[in-house]
């Protein structure tokens, strides 16, 4: 018996092995192909032997997207718009959080606002309202239509969850915490924000991927190619050259081009930022949305 026991044992930790490494690359392949894509030439592009190496590698492809400036603004308007939008996000759910996980007791008006807020979440206005709100708070063609509107669409999801992860700490804080006569803003940044890391580590990384990922409101908001956050310039983004002042190498260069690879150029290049900041807020991402995850 005990060795059938050992033997099952074995034999699921295999299994569970041989899954984890195929989930792991599921996720790696694409990213690795699209890179393989992206230094591959023209001509094998256009045949399809592409795999998993580059063939005839070039950098061609990036050479054509850093060439023109707007790239390199819309990446700087998307780093704007990370930074206002991730530390937005973190005032306002660290201080929205904190009041509403409190009992009925203690902060009267927890429940009306939680109901809006779920309200908030399920149901909006639509898209054509919104455009004339941003418009009449001449708000287009401005950082802050970008920051305001997308943050909004996380911030309900990332205060319920924050909600939650308060709502598990000890009470015994709030004890010891009045006991020792400090008040609500002192228990909240001695004590609350500092257990709170992994929670609010993790709605931040959400926020971070959705300001960065997201591109259709640069499309609605943004009425010139040069207030372009990075994804809406690179979903719009077409080669154009004008031969009269094409040099030779330029030629040259052009030729090796095709659309698999530039897109595949476009794509690593939006994603690397997210893939290089990922790793330090991963450790935090399991515990916070555990914790975060459960109610009472």
């Amino acid at each position: 018996m005990v060795r059938d026991k050992t033997f099952g044992s074995r034999l699921t930790d295999i299994i569970i092995l041989v899954l984890l490494i195929g989930i792991t690359l599921s996720c790696i392949l694409p990213i690795w192909y699209t890179l393989a894509m992206s230094l591959s030439s023209n001509s094998a592009a256009a045949a399809g032997r592409v795999w998993l190496w580059p063939i005839d590698i070039n950098f061609n492809s990036y050479l054509q997207i850093l060439e023109d400036r707007n790239f390199f603004n819309s990446f700087w308007i998307s780093v704007q718009r990370v930074v206002l939008g991730a530390g937005l996000n973190f005032i306002v759910v660290a201080l929205m959080a904190y009041p509403l996980s409190r009992t009925a007791r203690q902060f009267r008006a927890r429940s009306v606002l939680m109901w809006i807020l779920v309200f908030i979440m399920l149901f909006n206005g639509g898209l054509i309202p919104l455009y004339l709100t941003i418009k009449e708070l001449d708000l287009l063609n401005s950082i802050w239509a970008l920051v305001l509107v997308g943050g909004a669409q996380t911030l309900v999801f990332n205060i319920i969850l924050t909600v939650n992860f308060f709502r598990n700490l000890p009470k015994e804080l709030d004890e010891a915490a009045l006991v020792d006569g400090a008040g609500p803003w002192f228990t909240l940044f001695r004590l609350y924000i500092p257990l709170a890391v992994p929670v609010l580590a993790t709605v931040s990384l959400f926020s971070i991927v959705y300001h960065w990922n997201e591109f259709l409101y640069g499309l609605i908001f943004m009425t010139r190619e040069q207030y372009y956050p990075l994804q809406t310039y690179i979903q719009q983004l077409v080669v154009s050259v004008d031969p009269a002042t094409m040099t030779e190498d330029q030629y040259r260069r052009l030729s090796e081009l095709s659309n698999r690879t530039l897109d595949s150029a476009k794509i690593f290049i939006a994603m690397l930022p997210v893939l290089v900041v990922y790793p330090f807020l991963q450790r935090y991402f399991i515990h916070g949305i555990t914790l975060g995850s459960v109610k009472e």
